[in-house]
């Protein structure tokens, strides 16, 4: 079994900060791209950013310049650093990765999720 936990979230003003952290647990797990979704109320889920082993990063449009996705293979861990965050920033963000337990088939697996509010 697979499980991304995710922690960080929480009620912030907007201008503020937060970090989310995701850490994936699972035995013989060989993991690809790690990445965060967040799903608004009433809006389909969306990709924020995601980073590969590489260290290649893709970020939302929406996000650039003021989100810093990062990781640490060692430990199957994903932070996303948020600043400047606005009301707009304001959603369930999910932690997800595309990984396969030793030579069996890649997949996604996906975190509980942890809630950001951005005040106005």
């Amino acid at each position: 079994q697979v499980h991304p936990v995710e922690s960080g979230g929480g009620l912030v003003q907007a201008g503020g900060s937060l970090r989310l952290s995701c850490a994936v647990a699972g035995s013989f797990l060989r993991i690809n791209v790690m990445g965060w979704y967040r799903q608004a109320p009433g809006k389909e889920r969306e990709l924020v950013a995601d980073i590969t082993t590489a260290g290649d990063t893709n970020y939302a449009e929406s996000v650039k310049g003021r989100f810093t996705i990062s990781r640490i293979d060692g430990k199957n861990t994903v932070y996303m650093q948020m600043n400047n965050l606005e009301a707009e920033d304001t959603g369930v963000y999910y932690c997800k990765t595309y990984a396969r337990i030793l030579q069996g088939p890649l997949r996604d697996y996906w975190g509980q999720g942890t809630q950001v509010t951005v005040s106005s």
